[in-house]
Formats: C-alpha cells, sequence, structure tokens
C-alpha cells in the first residue's frame, strides 16, 4: 500500500502535510486495514463518511506518530481529526517560543472529552504538562482510563466542571500558573442545528441517505451550547478578565469567521493587553486562533524569570 498524498496547507511542524501512508498506519493499527480500498483514480483511501473508518485512521495516527497505545471511546463520543487538532498544538507552540515560555509548560484544555486529544498530542509533541477539564463525569472517566493506560497520569490532570454555564470559574484558583489556555468549542447552538450541519457535511461526502450518523460522532455537550459558539466565547472571554495573571495566554478556536470583530472588541473593552488572530487552513475549510493576554510587559518579564 502507498502513500495518499494530498496538498496540504497544515503548520511545516505538522507531520501530516504529505497525506497518509497507509501501508505504516495500517502496520502501526492493523484493525484499520479492513477500511482501506482503492478508488477510482488508483489511490488508496477510506470512507470519510464512515465513521468506524474515521476513528480507526485517527487511532492509527496516534498509534504511529504520537506514541499512545490505548485510546479507546464510545463511538457516541466526539473522534477528532488529528491532523487538525495537532495544528492548534503547534500554532500554540509557536506563540509560547515567541514569548519564551514554550519550555516546561503547562497548559488548561478547557473541555477535554473523552478522548483526550488535546493533552495527548501537546504531551508528544512538546512535553507539555495538562489540566483537562470537562462537565460530563463519564467522559471525564473515559479520559482517565486513556491517560492511565499510556501512563500519563503524571503529565496530565482531570478537572470537572460543575456548572455547565461556566469556563473557567470553579477551575481556576489564585495560585494557578499556565502558560496557556486552549479551547475547541461547541460550534452550535442547538440539536437541530448541529444535525442540519451533519447532513450537509455527509451530503458532501456522498451519504445522503444516512444523514442520522455523525461520521466524527459527538454527544450535546460536545456540539453544542445555548446560544452557540458566540455565547460560549463570550463567557469564556469574560471569564478570563476575572483571572488575568493565572494564564499567561489565553485562547480559542474560533470556527466562525463572523465572531473575531465581536470578540475583539469585547476583549479591549476588558482591557486585554495584547490579542492575537491566527488562521489556520485545513484542506478547503479555515478557521482561525484567537488568542489574548491580561499581562502588562512588566508581568510577561517577571512571569519568565520565576518560570526559569
Amino acid at each position: 500500500m502507498g502513500t495518499n498524498k494530498k496538498p496540504s496547507e497544515l503548520h511545516p511542524n505538522n507531520k501530516h502535510n504529505k497525506g497518509y501512508d497507509f501501508k505504516e498506519l495500517c502496520d502501526a493499527y492493523p484493525p484499520l486495514k479492513v477500511y482501506v480500498f482503492v478508488n477510482v483514480y488508483g489511490t488508496e483511501t477510506l470512507d470519510f463518511a464512515n465513521q468506524k473508518a474515521v476513528k480507526s485512521l485517527n487511532t492509527a495516527l496516534l498509534f504511529k506518530y504520537y506514541k499512545v497505545k490505548f485510546w479507546e471511546f464510545p463511538d457516541e463520543n466526539l473522534c477528532p481529526p488529528i491532523p487538525g487538532r495537532v495544528d492548534y498544538i503547534h500554532y500554540l507552540a509557536d506563540l509560547l517560543n515567541e514569548f519564551g515560555i514554550l519550555e516546561n509548560a503547562k497548559v488548561l484544555d478547557i473541555g477535554t472529552g473523552a478522548n483526550c486529544i488535546y493533552p495527548l498530542l501537546g504531551n508528544a509533541a512538546y512535553s507539555w504538562k495538562f489540566v483537562g477539564t470537562d462537565i460530563d463525569l463519564k467522559s471525564l472517566e473515559i479520559a482517565k482510563l486513556i491517560i492511565k493506560e499510556n501512563e500519563l497520569d503524571q503529565s496530565i490532570k482531570l478537572l470537572k466542571q460543575a456548572h455547565s454555564t461556566q469556563v473557567l470559574k470553579g477551575i481556576l484558583v489564585e495560585t494557578d500558573k499556565f502558560s496557556a489556555a486552549m479551547c475547541n468549542p461547541p460550534f452550535y447552538g442547538s440539536q437541530e442545528e448541529a444535525m442540519m450541519a451533519n447532513t450537509r457535511k455527509l451530503t458532501g461526502l456522498g451519504n445522503e441517505n444516512n444523514s442520522n450518523l455523525r461520521n466524527f460522532g459527538g454527544k450535546q455537550q460536545e456540539l453544542w451550547y445555548k446560544g452557540g459558539e458566540k455565547a460560549f466565547l463570550h463567557t469564556y472571554l469574560y471569564e478570563s478578565s476575572m483571572f488575568k495573571t493565572q494564564c499567561f495566554w489565553y485562547s480559542t478556536l474560533v470556527s466562525k469567521k463572523e465572531n473575531v470583530e465581536g470578540m475583539c472588541d469585547s476583549l479591549k473593552k476588558l482591557k486585554a493587553t495584547d490579542i492575537k488572530v491566527i488562521p489556520m487552513h485545513q484542506g478547503n475549510k479555515i478557521t482561525r486562533i484567537v488568542a489574548w493576554t491580561f499581562l502588562t510587559e512588566q508581568e510577561q518579564k517577571e512571569w519568565n524569570i520565576q518560570e526559569k
């Protein structure tokens, strides 16, 4: 089996820029073999509308490239695409490196989910330590097992967010010092909105007859939040202003371009000292990372001195 090569605009450090070598991936994770086939163009690929095939591919990527040896969670939970997720990690690393805080970074992952993907990738790529949060106890229990089976108990800790409307309140305390916070917020405002988007995606993948299936899974708290992405983000922004010195860089993915301008306006009103908008290109999709800090230049210097 050969390499499925596709042009990519992923981060230069992303291991998946040249597409997938299915032979290597099947060797790393043999269950993937049953999903790989040669298409009419003579290229090895798999059915990306098939949830089990997508999950198997992403498991193989973790096994092959990120030192993960166990990654099991229910099909109802979200299965993240590894190339896109690790892109966020690399762009965040660039930001931390720019400010001299890349080494020995400690990162807060908001909404870590059952798959625990950002802590796994961040630890594998940069040896970062993580605290992951989630509102769903079952998801945290599954993530805890993944952490244990991969012997990462000393590097990744988990906390339950007791209030579904809160993001940082109830999690951060006065003595916390995180190099960064990261978040992949719920995109949709309701179950109906999420299912409509899923139908459009599956139609594009040629599987419009099975619109009840999500090719990447996903439970309620992973996909929608009352008021949608905009409401979640503004809660996050406001709460971050209550913990100005507990985190050097707050950050989040933003799927809807129209939300970025409003975020920047709000952050200025909340007295953020620096705001960065970092575009990410993933195939035909463009998303962006918005990052902000409340630290003054003097506080940034003091942070670096204390950390060293």
